[in-house]
């Protein structure tokens, strides 16, 4: 058996460009008063991507359960027609695990810790694992594509390779 020990580097726009979009109050995002100045507006902060083959904007919340580490990865999925955001609503971090668009290939499998104050936005055709949450069970809010097409795609990590998240001291 193979084993693979991803590490987990703290969640940041710049290195989690490649696979997507982080979203979060930051005072590198354009800001804009509304409201009478009541407000200010964190614009832009994700390409919400979903018209592909007559898509729509889809909003749910998902509510997911606390994950015990170490963890085994054996599978993982992307979305090859629409991106998908996931911003949670709860207060307990969670672990972003990824990998490039394109055919798969465990050995580019990256992790993030991602703390309660950001969201991510997967970029169309990302592969990436189910939300990781940890200490405590979890609320996402999710943007996503609904309409016609098949936008889910999975895939199994070789029976001879373990994908293991094994701690947050490494991040």
């Amino acid at each position: 058996m193979n084993n693979i020990k991803i590490p987990l580097t703290p969640l940041s726009s710049d290195v989690f460009a490649p696979f997507g979009d982080v979203i979060e109050v930051s005072d590198n995002n354009k800001i804009i008063p509304i409201n009478d100045g009541l407000a200010d507006r964190h614009h832009d902060l994700a390409k919400v991507d979903v018209d592909h083959q007559d898509g729509h904007t889809i909003v749910s919340i998902i509510d997911t359960q606390s994950t015990p580490l170490p963890l085994s990865v054996s599978v993982m999925e992307r979305h090859p027609i629409g991106s998908q955001a996931f911003i949670p609503i709860g207060n307990a971090p969670y672990i972003v695990l990824v990998a490039p668009a394109g055919e798969f290939d465990h050995q580019s499998l990256q992790g993030f810790l991602a703390q309660p104050h950001q969201g991510i936005n997967y970029a169309k055709g990302t592969w990436h694992h189910a939300c990781i949450s940890l200490n405590n069970s979890n609320q996402f809010l999710v943007i996503d594509r609904g309409g016609q097409g098949d936008n889910c795609d999975f895939v199994s990590i070789p029976e001879s390779v373990n994908i293991i998240i094994d701690s947050l001291d490494e991040a």
